[in-house]
């Protein structure tokens, strides 16, 4: 590849890293709850591990590598080695320290935001010797196997190897190297025929004399058959298929030891019951039993410890159905709480404002937990500003969800901005109230826009969730159509489902965020009102306009990010609604070289802006409600159009934009550890040898780690290389 792709690639030197402040909310739990805690943030962690054999088959080799590289040395006397021994130079030491710090980050060697790879930023060679000279490598000599067996891999940037992708399009774990889109459609059938969802498994494809056969292998600590989890082999459209089960086994048996350490702990008897089921889960790999631990999870209300664990969003997946681990540990943050609480209180007067029928609105609006947490622990790929779970569309729409919000993410994503490609007026604006316009966008986002609307189902008695003339007098022209038996929303909307959804409810939040009661709630009035409402609709098309570019692949005409996309889109609608609204442009800079330039016209987002918003959003919501995958396909392929020609040549644009593209910030997060009895919490420096050493001191036996990721290694090879 040329230099400047290679520069895609790689993590900058000057990688910013923030720290992850929950100190003082640590030190106002109770003994019993900061023991809770602690057990809960070692399941997390050791979960969080399984995220490393869903990215790629070095991945885990290459965190086993890193890991105890810095585990037997610090940071200082590897730098001398580096610089004394090695002959390497500065700038390439923090290169290895920079890339760490990544794989640590995204659990793995692929952008959690992106799906593109990260390579280190130096030589093969010159990382080799490094690694062969410390004291990790001279004592254990079989890492000098495994590096061999990783190196070509962790430095390739073939066009298959550059992206998480599936077939063609990329790398992938969820499905063994020899699938592709085909292959997954196939599988979705099958899961339809046995009522069957995806989410805590991963796919195999082999031949044997002729046949295709695939193995549905789910995640669990046993392995062998199980009546009413496993299915033995059997036939279906002319391929074997069978369920197996002990996924991640060994990395899953450490997550559930420390659950059952955690209960002794618990505060109440929904809490036991919820970690009791979430174990049966992660023992058996019964997903049911997870379904089950998150009902007791969403009817344990204002607890003060927040958590939930599990294979949970699918974004990864390239066909939108298998769930990437992650885990939290959490403390409320009774302030903001209590304005979310006020927001909750309210929905049921905020939901008959949204631009759709209210045949397409729930029966009964189930109010749910909201809370703002302070985050102790969050392991996975990265870590989000909020989540509405649990992502079971029959949980969620028969017996309930939670909201979080993050609240200590927020002001920690937007330390030292920098802002381009808007009027210096315009950044000022954005400097000042961008963490309020958040906190509002994200409220609105995750109570009233994925808890909103309703998934018309057929039932398996025949009849129906809805009444059919009222439904179908409501929708005009638009078809009308359902979810039969088997179908969820992920697994009907498959590849556009994660990007689609995320568009609804950000669309949900600009459109609410318009409204003078909501505002109230969150502080907001007069002329302050006016400023969030202008830096919450010009921060997203921002990011609509310039950030997602990066997140755009022109080579496969693909989106490899599910908000990027959502926003992208929600630019091109308002583009398309005119009327001097928005206004895009290639400009010259105040450097005299070419430059790029986003405006919005504040006066026309209540009226212009929010009538397109609001046309949009309802055939997003009735396209959703009905199943009607066909129309909504079109739609939102339309608007994801990145096109070369026309006003709006984004296609062209990009490498522009991308000159000053920024590095997403990499957070350092606390552990905690047991002197005696007490639960201690260890808090780390803001910079990569902080992060560095808060990994060091994340596992009380870090060997058991390694061992467990070498076993999954061996396991997978054959099938993922």
């Amino acid at each position: 590849m040329s230099e400047v792709a290679v520069k895609d690639f790689i993590l900058p030197n000057e990688q910013p890293v923030v720290p992850l402040e929950c100190g003082t909310a640590f030190a106002n739990l109770s003994a019993k709850e900061k023991a809770y805690a602690h057990h809960l943030s070692k399941a997390s962690w050791f979960g969080g591990l399984v995220v490393l054999i869903q990215t790629s088959i070095e991945a885990g080799s290459l965190f086993s590598i890193l890991h105890q590289v810095f585990e037997h040395d610090t940071v200082d006397d590897l730098k001398n080695q580096a610089l004394e021994v090695n002959g390497l130079s500065e700038d390439e030491f923090q290169a290895i320290l920079v890339f760490t710090c990544g794989v640590y980050a995204n659990m793995g060697n692929y952008k959690s935001f992106g799906d593109s790879k990260i390579i280190p930023n130096l030589a093969a060679d010159k990382l080799e010797k490094f690694l062969f000279t410390t004291k990790a490598f001279q004592r254990n000599t079989d890492l000098v196997k495994v590096w061999n067996r990783v190196k070509d891999l962790v430095y390739d940037l073939s066009p298959k190897k550059c992206h998480l992708g599936l077939g063609d399009k990329g790398t992938t774990t969820y499905f063994s190297s020899n699938c592709t889109s085909e292959d997954a459609d196939i599988i979705s059938r099958y899961f339809k025929s046995i009522q069957m969802e995806g989410y805590n498994n991963r796919v195999i494809k082999t031949e044997e004399n002729g046949v295709t056969k695939y193995e549905i292998r789910l995640a669990s600590v046993e392995t062998g058959s199980m009546d009413g989890i496993t299915r033995e082999p059997e036939p279906f459209e002319g391929y074997q298929f069978c369920v197996t089960r002990g996924d991640y086994s060994p990395l899953l048996k450490l997550v559930v030891e420390e659950l059952q350490k955690a209960k002794s702990y618990a505060s109440n008897d929904v809490e036991v019951a919820m970690l009791t089921e979430y174990i049966k889960s992660f023992t058996t790999g019964s997903l049911n039993d997870h379904k089950n631990g998150s009902r007791h999870w969403v009817q344990n209300k204002g607890p003060v410890i927040e958590t939930y664990i599990g294979f949970i969003e699918t974004y990864r997946d390239p066909a939108g159905m298998r769930g990437e681990f992650e885990g939290f540990v959490a403390v409320v943050n009774k302030v903001m709480s209590a304005k979310f609480g006020t927001l909750v209180a309210g929905a049921e007067n905020f939901l008959p404002l949204l631009p759709w029928p209210s045949t397409l609105e729930t029966d009964k609006y189930l109010k749910p937990d909201f809370t703002s947490l302070d985050v102790l622990t969050f392991s996975g790929s990265g870590i989000p500003a909020g989540i509405n779970i649990p992502n079971y569309g029959e949980i969620r729409q028969d017996e309930g969800f939670k909201n979080v919000s993050l609240g200590n993410v927020i002001p920690a994503s937007y330390k030292d901005p920098n802002i381009f490609f808007i009027s210096e007026e315009d950044k000022q604006l954005l400097i000042t109230h961008n963490t309020e316009s958040f906190e509002l966008q994200v409220g609105l986002h995750e109570l009233l826009g994925h808890g909103s609307g309703k998934l018309f189902r057929q039932n398996p008695d025949g009849t129906y969730n809805f009444d059919m003339d009222s439904v179908k007098a409501s929708l005009g022209d638009e078809k009308l159509s359902w979810y039969e038996e088997g179908e969820t929303y992920d697994s009907k909307f498959s590849t556009i489902s994660s990007s689609y959804e995320e568009c609804r409810a950000e669309c949900v939040g600009l459109y609410l965020s318009l409204n003078d009661d909501v505002l109230k709630i969150f502080g907001h009035e007069g002329d302050k009102a006016q400023d969030i409402i202008y830096v919450n609709w010009l921060s997203l098309l921002l990011n609509g306009s310039t950030r997602a570019m990066e997140f755009y692949n022109p080579k496969t005409q693909s989106w490899m990010q599910a908000h990027s996309q959502a926003r992208y889109v929600i630019l091109q609608v308002l583009l398309e609604a005119g009327q001097g609204l928005v206004k895009v442009a290639k400009v010259i800079g105040s450097d005299g070289k070419d430059d790029f330039l986003l405006s919005l016209n504040r006066t026309k987002i209540s009226t212009v802006g929010k009538e397109a918003i609001g046309n949009f959003l309802r055939k997003l919501q009735i396209y959703k409600s009905t199943g009607n995958l066909e129309a909504a396909r079109v739609m939102y392929a339309k608007y994801s159009e990145v096109s070369s020609t026309g006003p709006y040549p984004f296609a062209e644009w990009r490498s522009l934009i991308l000159e000053k593209k920024q590095p997403r910030k990499i957070f350092v997060q606390s552990n905690t550890c047991l002197e005696g009895e007490a639960v201690r919490l260890l808090e780390y420096s803001a910079n990569v040898s902080g992060m560095i050493q808060s990994w060091n001191e994340r596992f009380d036996t870090s060997s058991v780690v390694h061992q467990a990721l070498e076993a999954l290694w061996h396991k997978d090879e054959p099938f993922f290389s």
